[in-house]
């Protein structure tokens, strides 16, 4: 199921990106505040994934430019991989950022360990549209770059 996330999520969605980030490496770098940045001022709208009576997975919709909302904070529990839960999750995220008139985007590290995450957006109708070097660095301090992605036609 679902459903538009509370605040009273939050403290089961940072378990649960805990898991990712220890299984998967996401977010690259582990934030200072989790919660913070499942909630950032920007935050337009988030929806959980419950799955057995827990939260399974999480997505964001933050502010973008004028005409555009970035899709953020996907991520899905290791253990309800598999389930279409990402795949569900997306589709509120777009189907809400077409309601509210917004084109949508995405960002993803090209890092070896997000080749997953380049796969499923291009298989679910994402178009690749180039690379750029992110703003911050990894965990080594080094370069990140970043594929950004625009939503293509379902």
């Amino acid at each position: 199921m679902i459903r538009e996330r509370s605040e009273s999520d939050l403290v089961a969605c940072v378990a649960v990106l805990r898991r990712v980030h220890e299984a998967d490496g996401y977010p690259l770098n582990w934030p200072a505040d989790p919660a913070g940045w499942l909630a950032p001022p920007e935050l337009l709208c988030a929806w959980v994934a419950v799955v057995d009576g827990a939260i399974a997975g999480h997505v964001a919709v933050h502010r973008g430019t004028t005409e555009g909302a970035e899709l953020a904070r996907l991520f899905v529990s290791p253990a309800a991989r598999h389930r279409a839960v990402a795949r569900d999750l997306v589709r509120v995220a777009r189907d809400r950022a077409t309601r509210l008139g917004y084109v949508l985007t995405l960002s993803v590290t090209e890092n070896s360990g997000r080749a997953a995450a380049v796969t499923f957006y291009e298989a679910t109708g994402w178009r690749y549209t180039h690379s750029s070097d992110a703003d911050w660095t990894g965990p080594d301090g080094g370069l990140v770059r970043l594929r950004h992605y625009s939503a293509g036609e379902r």
